[in-house]
């Protein structure tokens, strides 16, 4: 099955604040990432023609900080599907010492992609990510 992936990120130094931190708006590029990864890895190309996907609400818990040269591990999953709307889960976490660093949850919406409405995620696309 195809619920989890995984990737690795290493910190550079263009990740980085004033704090010399991971900076809060690159782990929301991270999620994005990850989440467009997921999707283009697993759906087919004929399963992923004429629709795309919208973010219509984060909810971001910042752990703890990540610094240069650290490895993170970032997985996802979805966590609940219905209607034109799915949750999907982000945790990262530090490779070396396995702490979380981040956990969000992202409702997305699926939409037709030439009238840009919500289209209903069929079975074969919730079966593809249980």
């Amino acid at each position: 099955m195809a619920s989890n992936f995984e990737i690795s990120i290493t910190v550079t130094q263009d990740d980085l604040d004033e704090l010399e931190h991971v900076n809060n708006v690159r782990y929301v590029q991270w999620i994005q990432d990850i989440s467009k990864e997921h999707w283009l890895t697993v759906a087919p190309e004929t399963m992923r023609a004429g629709v795309i996907w919208v973010v219509m609400h984060h909810n971001i818990n910042y752990k703890a900080s990540a610094q240069l040269g650290d490895v993170i591990k970032a997985h996802t999953f979805i966590e609940k599907s219905g209607g034109a709307t799915c949750v999907r889960v982000v945790e990262m976490h530090n490779a070396t010492t396995n702490i979380l660093l981040v956990r969000s949850s992202t409702k997305w919406c699926l939409l037709n992609e030439t009238t840009l409405r919500p289209t209903r995620i069929s079975e074969p696309i919730k079966q593809l990510f249980e």
